[in-house]
């Protein structure tokens, strides 16, 4: 899928990386330190939380503004492990569409 990458979610998602990663669960880490405007910073992470939490497959989302993490409960049946890497690397790997595309939408919404 071919997906325009100045929009806000997907460059917040690019900032992103794995923390720790076991089939099931996925935390997130802001990478480097926080520079910009905090409020739009954090207003990103919720928009990227509140459209994870509606694609098939996540169980359940815990943001943790001070250590700039998110925690992610998924199934591994509907969203394979790799999907995350490829996902916040941008390059594509089964399961990465999903993940994709949920926040394309969020982002036309």
């Amino acid at each position: 899928m071919s997906v325009d990458t100045d929009f806000p979610l997907l460059r917040f998602a690019r900032a992103l990386v794995i923390a720790h990663h076991i089939p099931g669960r996925v935390r997130l880490k802001l990478d480097g330190p926080i520079s910009g405007d905090l409020k739009n910073l954090a207003e990103d992470a919720k928009r990227f939380s509140a459209a994870l939490a509606a694609t098939a497959g996540i169980r359940t989302i815990a943001l943790n503004p001070l250590a700039k993490s998110c925690t992610i409960e998924y199934d591994p049946a509907i969203i394979p492990s790799a999907a995350w890497a490829g996902f916040l690397s941008g390059t594509s790997v089964p399961g990465t569409e999903i993940l994709l595309q949920t926040l394309v939408s969020a982002a036309k919404a």
